[in-house]
């Protein structure tokens, strides 16, 4: 499982222009079955992505696909975590 942390970068003043196509590329995400959860940052320093289902090297190149990233709207963070305790909710996360 992997948080994703979307930080605003240098170009964050042209999100606007980018955010078709971020939306698009989230919505493959979920599609996909790769993204459980997308929201944003507070206040206002970016978003953050609940992933699963995938590789850590699928996930890097689907999130370089990302127009934020690839137009340095947003970095990115991709933090791995190997859950071992879930609320029953949760389990189907314990692989």
């Amino acid at each position: 499982m992997f948080i994703v942390q979307l930080r605003f970068a240098g170009n964050k003043g042209q999100a606007g222009q980018y955010m078709e196509g971020h939306k698009q590329w989230l919505q493959r995400g979920f599609d996909d079955g790769v993204f459980l959860l997308a929201g944003s940052l507070q206040p206002n320093v970016g978003g953050g992505i609940v992933a699963h289902n995938t590789s850590l090297a699928d996930l890097e190149s689907r999130v370089n696909d990302d127009p934020f990233v690839a137009e340095d709207v947003v970095s990115a963070e991709i933090l791995e975590i190997a859950p071992s305790r879930a609320d029953r909710r949760l389990e189907f996360l314990l692989g």
